[in-house]
C-alpha cells in the first residue's frame, strides 16, 4: 500500500468541491437583482455549475482510474479556480452562466476523489468511519461555506464572496506536491476498463444508491440550496448574511451524525439508518412548508441535517464497499455523475416550479420527493445484508 495522503488534504479536497454552490447560495437573490432577473433564473445559475458532472465525473473517474488519481485531480482544481475567478467577474448573467459550466468541469471530480483517496488507503471499519469524518466536513461546508458567503456579499458585495472561489488555485498546487504519483501497471484497454466499470456499476446496491443520490440531492440543491434562501427573503424578509446563517443550522445535526457514523453503525444497521434519515426529510420539508415562525424553521433545518448527515456517507459506503478496488474511481464517479444529476434536475425542478407556484409549493414538492426516498430504503436493497469489501489485489 503506498502512502496514505493526510486526512486534511482530503478533507479540503471534499470542502472545495462542495464550494461551487454553497458559497453562492445566499448571494442569489442580490445577483438576480443586479442582472435584472426573475426568481426561475436563479435555478439556471446554480444548475450551471452542476451540469457538466453528469457526464464529466464518470469520464474523471475512469482517468482516475488509468493514469492516477494526482495527475487528475490537480488539473480539476486548477479549472475550478480558475474559472471562479471568472464567475466572480462576470459581467453579465449570460456570461456567468457560461463560467459556471466551466467551473463545473473541474468540480465533477473532487468529492468523488476525495471519498476515492480514503477507499484506496482504508478498509473496512476504518473506512466507513473516515467516509463518516469526510461527510461531516462536507455537511459542514454545507451549511458554514453559505454563512461565510452571506456575510462577505452583505459587507463587499456578492463578487467579493465569489472570489472565494480562488481557492481551487493554491489547492491545485498543494496536491501536486502532497500526492504521490499513482499511476496504475495495466495493460487493459480503454473498452475493457469501460465494460468493467459498466459490470461493477450493475451491482444492485450500487445501483439502488444511484437512484437514492440522485433523490437526495434533487432535494439538497433544489429545496434547499436554491428555494431555501428566496423562502426566507420573499416569508420572512431576511438579509444575505441572515439566510446564510439559517443555511448553515442543519450543520449542528449534520455533522454530529456523519462525524460519530463509525460509532452509530456498530449499534444501527445501514438500513435502518436511512429510513430513519427518510423520516426525517419528509418531516423536514413539511415543517418548513408549514412553518410560520423562525423558530418551527430552525427545527425543521435540524432535522433536515439529520438525513443528510446520514444519507451521503452510508450512500458513498455502500457504493464504496460494493466496488472492486481496481473500479473504485469509476463506480464512485458514476454515483457522483448521479449526485451531479441530482444537483442540476434539483434547481431546474426548483426554478420551473417557483414560475408557477411560491416557495411553499416547492417544499410541499419536496415532501412528495422524500416520500419516494423514504420507500426506496424501505423497498430496496441497501443495507439487507452486509456487503464485504473486496479482497486487494
Amino acid at each position: 500500500m503506498s502512502r496514505r495522503p493526510p486526512r486534511l488534504l482530503i478533507f479540503a479536497i471534499t470542502v472545495t468541491g462542495i464550494l461551487n454552490n454553497t458559497l453562492l447560495g445566499p448571494s442569489i437573490p442580490d445577483i438576480l437583482d443586479d442582472f435584472g432577473a426573475g426568481a426561475s433564473a436563479a435555478g439556471l445559475i446554480v444548475a450551471a455549475g452542476s451540469l457538466p458532472g453528469i457526464v464529466v465525473a464518470p469520464v474523471i473517474g475512469l482517468l482516475a482510474d488509468r493514469y492516477g488519481r494526482r495527475i487528475v485531480l490537480t488539473p480539476c482544481l486548477a479549472t475550478f479556480g480558475t474559472f471562479g475567478l471568472a464567475t466572480a467577474l462576470a459581467p453579465t448573467l449570460e456570461v456567468m452562466i457560461a463560467t459556471r459550466l466551466l467551473q463545473g468541469f473541474g468540480t465533477a471530480g473532487l468529492i468523488n476523489l476525495a471519498v476515492v483517496l480514503i477507499s484506496d488507503h482504508w478498509d473496512g471499519d476504518a473506512r466507513t468511519a473516515l467516509i463518516g469524518r469526510n461527510a461531516a466536513v462536507l455537511t459542514l461546508g454545507l451549511a458554514l461555506a453559505p454563512a461565510l458567503g452571506g456575510l462577505v456579499s452583505d459587507a463587499l458585495g456578492w463578487r467579493a464572496a465569489l472570489l472565494l472561489y480562488a481557492i481551487g488555485l493554491p489547492m491545485s498546487a498543494l496536491v501536486w506536491r502532497v500526492l504521490e504519483a499513482d499511476r496504475p501497471t495495466s495493460q487493459e484497454t480503454v473498452g475493457e476498463q469501460v465494460r468493467a466499470a459498466r459490470t461493477a456499476v450493475g451491482n444492485p446496491v450500487v445501483k439502488a444508491s444511484l437512484g437514492s443520490g440522485i433523490l437526495v440531492f434533487v432535494l439538497i440543491f433544489g429545496g434547499f440550496l436554491t428555494t431555501f434562501p428566496v423562502h426566507l427573503e420573499e416569508v420572512f424578509g431576511l438579509s444575505a448574511s441572515a439566510r446564510g446563517l439559517l443555511i448553515a443550522v442543519p450543520a449542528a445535526t449534520a455533522s454530529l451524525i456523519a462525524f460519530n457514523l463509525g460509532r452509530i453503525r456498530a449499534r444501527w444497521s445501514m438500513r435502518a439508518l436511512l429510513i430513519a434519515a427518510g423520516v426525517s426529510y419528509v418531516t423536514a420539508f413539511a415543517g418548513i412548508a408549514s412553518a410560520g415562525t423562525i423558530v418551527v424553521v430552525v427545527v425543521a433545518c435540524m432535522l433536515y441535517g439529520l438525513g443528510e448527515g446520514v444519507f451521503i456517507p452510508s450512500l458513498q459506503d455502500a457504493v464504496a464497499g460494493a466496488a472492486p478496488p481496481e473500479r473504485r474511481g469509476a463506480v464512485l464517479a458514476v454515483w457522483v455523475g448521479a449526485a451531479r444529476l441530482g444537483q442540476t434536475l434539483g434547481p431546474l425542478l426548483a426554478g420551473g416550479a417557483l414560475a408557477l407556484t411560491s416557495t411553499t409549493g416547492v417544499f410541499v414538492l419536496g415532501v412528495g420527493v422524500a416520500l419516494i426516498l423514504l420507500a426506496a430504503q424501505v423497498l430496496g436493497p441497501i443495507g439487507r445484508s452486509p456487503v464485504p469489501a473486496p479482497a486487494r489485489r
